[in-house]
């Protein structure tokens, strides 16, 4: 297996991609083919009727062949752009390029609803003689979904008015949040007594602090600084779900969860089935938060105290090239191709890592769909969730990895599937550690590390969840004060944690990037299922040894191209909604909690 080059680069490499940033010449020809071909594709969408036999759907072909490639290139340009964003959130001629996209974006899901239109008026013998022909049969899946979908929403011309809208309300709105965010400062005083002035990024880091003092006292700045930013981010969240609910009730969809649950390709009933069973394991994670109470000396956990370290100041920072070493070394384990793949990411510079002022909150990996490759997003302060963090990324990278030489239209996975690769790969990093460790100490501070993602996934996700199905019901009522989020969010989290904090976040909903984002609304559940189907397989990649690793590959080469529900079924055997692989997934959380109880009686 290839070496790690050290000392690693904490920055990535974008010249590689396209020169020069925001001011690239290759990426403004890029941009003006880009449009110069929707145009072309406009006129063809225009003029496109419905099939009437086999002979007429190979008409089609170079118009589907010209669709795929158009989305690949789009994906390209708004990974490239939407790096440049959150590596300098003051990078205005960036956000001017992610607008121009946008606007081209448009355009695209107009000729695709038009498309789509063709798709639904094409009469049922022919349309299943199409998908069935040897050149489309590996795309049969989406263009299904796609023919489905158009008989749920409104006429391509009105799809489209509504996309043309979007660009300068809903996206626009979306996009209003990084200017928010890049106004946010907290100044903080550091070891020598200086103060500087922390980011978004930078301050979130902060609350992990070893240091419970250093936590609480960044958690009430961190707090009142989102206080002060709070009605712009009530305007801006109160018309993106506007838009949302007015497009829906235009379209006849009554359920808020229509879309989301469409976009990720899994059913109602699963989503019930996984936090019914959530909510009855509950009981054995308040114990956890509970014990970790006691251990802190204090009576009830502060909502800074959840994803805190155990031990006061002992735990140290880890430096970058030691966390890629442990990761490697880690996924290695389970299968030597995953790991080459992360040393091929370390080495080539895709990703950026450096604590610096600017950034952006959170992180995220990206895809570079016409390069083969990607780029990883985030701000490495050396603790053990930031290496989490970027297990997480390199999971989503090695997904995308896998599919990069199917057609585009099968690379095109839910968010739900997508955490299922990354939070895999977290279990493979923690679940080793944990084993391997020398000492008891070292032992209980992996070990709660996991326990902490679980509470994570089980309860912080959950008050997300909640709180957001609640304020898209009183959103159709009216607009939102920002005591109203903060009314909703702190109660969601109550009722998450079940009661167990001493304090709360109300202005989460201000603070989390997700809640802001438009391509998929509720950006919080998918985690939840991505977790747990992953614990699930990960069960069984233990049980089975090496031998797993293919059937696991295997098993994310058709995450684009099927059901949720069919997915597990063909490779796992099981039926997600009922309650016994849920139950099954669940007990992996469940033993570590155990584990922790008993090692810190």
């Amino acid at each position: 297996m290839s070496q790690l080059n050290k000392p690693l680069s904490l920055t990535w490499d974008l010249e590689s991609v396209f020169p020069g940033g925001s001011e690239s010449s290759e990426l403004k020809t890029f941009l003006t083919q880009l449009e110069q071909d929707v145009a072309g594709m406009e006129k063809i969408a225009k003029e496109a009727k419905a099939p009437s036999s086999i002979q007429g759907t190979k008409e089609f072909d170079p118009f589907i062949e010209q669709l795929q490639g158009v989305y690949s290139r789009i994906t390209e340009a708004g990974s490239f752009i939407g790096c440049l964003t959150a590596q300098n959130t003051s990078d205005k001629k960036a956000i001017q390029l992610s607008d121009r996209l946008s606007t081209l974006g448009a355009r695209l899901k107009s000729v695709t609803a038009v498309f789509e239109n063709v798709l639904r008026s094409t009469e049922e013998d022919v349309f299943a003689e199409w998908v069935a022909r040897e050149e489309i049969a590996p795309i049969a899946f989406t263009l299904t979904e796609s023919r489905e979908r158009a008989k749920e929403k409104l006429s391509p011309e009105l799809e489209g008015l509504a996309l043309d809208l979007a660009v300068d309300g809903y996206e626009g709105w979306s996009e209003h949040y990084d200017t928010i965010v890049s106004k946010f400062s907290l100044p903080f005083t550091d070891e020598k007594g200086e103060t500087v002035q922390l980011s978004a990024g930078q301050a979130h880091n902060k609350l992990h602090d070893p240091d419970r003092s250093v936590r609480e006292e960044v958690f009430a700045a961190w707090e009142e600084k989102w206080a002060e930013l709070a009605d712009f981010g009530a305007d801006t969240l109160n018309r993106l779900a506007g838009f949302r609910l007015k497009l829906y009730g235009k379209r006849g969809w009554e359920d808020v969860l229509k879309e989301p649950l469409a976009i990720n390709r899994m059913s109602r009933e699963t989503l019930d089935t996984m936090w019914q069973v959530i909510n009855e394991y509950k009981p054995v994670f308040v114990k956890y938060l509970e014990r970790k109470a006691k251990l802190l000396g204090v009576e009830k956990l502060s909502w800074a105290d959840v994803e805190s370290p155990l031990g006061g100041k002992a735990g140290g920072k880890i430096p970058y090239d030691e966390a890629a070493e442990t990761i490697v070394k880690e996924f290695g384990g389970f299968n030597p191709k995953l790991a080459e793949f992360a040393v091929n990411a370390f080495n080539n510079s895709w990703i950026e890592a450096e604590d610096r002022p600017g950034k952006r909150p959170g992180g995220f990996y990206t895809p570079l769909t016409e390069s083969k490759e990607g780029r990883i997003f985030m701000t490495f302060g050396g603790t053990a969730s930031n290496v989490s963090t970027l297990a997480h990324e390199l999971g989503h990278a090695y997904h995308s990895f896998l599919l990069k030489n199917l057609p585009p239209f099968c690379q095109d996975y839910a968010m739900n599937v997508a955490e299922t690769a990354s939070t895999f790969a977290e279990n493979i990093l923690s679940s080793a550690q944990v084993s391997q460790a020398e000492s008891k100490e070292e032992k209980l501070a992996l070990l709660e590390e996991k326990v902490q993602r679980s509470v994570a996934f089980f309860m912080n996700i959950h008050a997300r969840f909640l709180f957001e199905t609640r304020f898209y019901e009183e959103r159709k009522e009216g607009l939102l004060s920002t005591d109203d989020l903060c009314r909703l969010m702190e109660e969601a989290q109550k009722e998450a944690f079940c009661g167990a904090l001493g304090s709360y976040h109300p202005h989460f909903w201000l603070s989390k990037l997700h809640f802001y984002i438009t391509g998929v609304p509720f950006y919080n559940f998918p985690y939840t299922f991505g977790f747990l189907f992953s614990s699930g397989i990960f069960a069984r990649a233990q049980a089975e040894g090496p031998s797993f690793a293919e059937k696991y590959d295997a098993l994310l080469q058709d995450t684009g191209r099927m059901k949720v529900e069919d997915l597990a079924q063909k490779h796992l055997g099981v039926n997600l909604t009922k309650p016994d692989f849920w139950r099954e997934a669940i007990s992996v959380s469940v033993k570590d909690v155990e584990q922790f109880l008993a090692m810190t009686e």
